[in-house]
C-alpha cells in the first residue's frame, strides 16, 4: 500500500480557517446582496425627494433664482432657473419611482456639477486640499445619489426592474401568444423536438 491513512489526515469535514473565513465571507456578501435593492430604495426616496422639494422651490420662486443663477454669472439666468427646477423636481420623481433611472440620472448630475462650478466652486478648486468643504457642500448628496444610481442602477424595487421582468416573461411566451394577446395553448406551450 502506497498511502495509508492517518488519524492526522484532513478529512472533508474538517474546517481549516481558511475554509471557514471563505464560508463567512460567502455569508457577508450573500447578506450584502439581500440589502442592494432596498437600500438603492431608501437612497432614492430619501436624497431624491429632498431634491424634489428644492426643485419646486425652484419653480415656485423663479424671480428669485434667475436673480440668483444672474449674479453667478450663469448666461440666460430665467431659462437656466426654469431647467434646473425642471430637472430637478421632474427628474427626482423619476428617480424615485424607478423609471428611466440611468438615464434621468444623467442630468441630475450635470445639473448638480453646474451647481458645484457656479456657487461651490471653492469646494471644487479645495477638494484635495479641503475634502470636508467638498463634502459638506449642497449638490453633494445629490451629485453622489445620482451617480449611485446611474452606476448601480435604480435595484429590484423599481419601475425599471419590473419592466425588465415583464418583458423577460413576454420573450418566454410562445409568439402566437404575444399577438393581440392570443391564449396559449398546453401544445404550442410545449417544446417541439
Amino acid at each position: 500500500m502506497l498511502y495509508q491513512e492517518s488519524a492526522f489526515d484532513p478529512t472533508p469535514n474538517m474546517k481549516t480557517p481558511v475554509d471557514l473565513f471563505r464560508r463567512g465571507y460567502e455569508l457577508l456578501v450573500s447578506g450584502a446582496n439581500v440589502l442592494q435593492s432596498p437600500f438603492l430604495l431608501l437612497l432614492r426616496i430619501y436624497f431624491f425627494w429632498q431634491l424634489f422639494q428644492t426643485g419646486q422651490g425652484k419653480l415656485a420662486h423663479i424671480g428669485k433664482i434667475s436673480d440668483y443663477f444672474a449674479s453667478l454669472g450663469i448666461p440666460l439666468p430665467t431659462l437656466n432657473a426654469y431647467m434646473a427646477g425642471a430637472t430637478e423636481t421632474f427628474g427626482s420623481v423619476l428617480l424615485i419611482i424607478g423609471l428611466a433611472s440611468r438615464l434621468t440620472a444623467i442630468p441630475i448630475t450635470v445639473v448638480m456639477a453646474v451647481a458645484y462650478l457656479t456657487a461651490d466652486l471653492e469646494a471644487v478648486t479645495g477638494i484635495f486640499s479641503d475634502p470636508d468643504k467638498f463634502v459638506k457642500a449642497d449638490p453633494f448628496p445629490f451629485l453622489i445619489s445620482a451617480l449611485i444610481v446611474l452606476v448601480f442602477g435604480p435595484g429590484k424595487f423599481s419601475i425599471d426592474a419590473l419592466i425588465k421582468w415583464l418583458d423577460g416573461s413576454r420573450r418566454n411566451l410562445p409568439k402566437r401568444s404575444l399577438r393581440f394577446g392570443a391564449p396559449v395553448t398546453p401544445t404550442e406551450a410545449e417544446p417541439q423536438h
